[in-house]
């Protein structure tokens, strides 16, 4: 039975630092900032985690308690590295304003002639049907309010 726990123990942690290891290689070798991005916030995540897993179990293992630190360390893990990559990628979406990704069918924004987005202001007041309705018809006048 000891022999059995060492084994999967040890798994964990081979899986564990084969998922950072992808991870850091695909953060230095992708080509652009979207593929950058996406590496290391799933593969790492995975990869901590299961060196995190092996940590509580090697403890439990032991017959000590497992510490708080390392389940701490998991659940900030799993918390912050979404929520992170999710703004990061939001926060560069909104700096690609004019270079928009494709559209189905290989065609790119400018092809198909779409007006750019228009800007979000706080004090704006209108409706998002009004934004709406003047991109998929950039001549249609916003209606007006009753």
């Amino acid at each position: 039975m000891i022999t059995f726990i060492q084994i999967v123990l040890s798994i964990l942690l081979l899986f564990g630092c084969f998922f950072i290891l992808v991870g850091a290689l695909g953060l230095v070798k992708l080509s652009t900032f979207f593929k950058r991005l996406h590496a290391p916030t799933k593969a790492s995540t995975l990869g901590v985690g299961c060196v995190l897993v092996g940590s509580v179990c090697y403890h439990i293992f032991l017959g000590e308690d497992p510490q708080p630190r390392e389940l701490l360390i998991t659940v900030f893990l799993f918390i912050t590295a979404p929520i992170s990559a999710h703004m990061m990628a939001k926060a560069a979406l909104s700096l690609m304003m004019e270079t928009r990704p494709s559209l189905p069918g290989h065609e790119t924004a400018r092809e198909e002639q779409l007006p750019p987005p228009l800007p979000r202001t706080m004090t704006d007041g209108g409706d998002d049907d009004e934004r709406v309705a003047t991109r998929l018809d950039p001549t249609a006048a916003p209606e007006q309010k009753r």
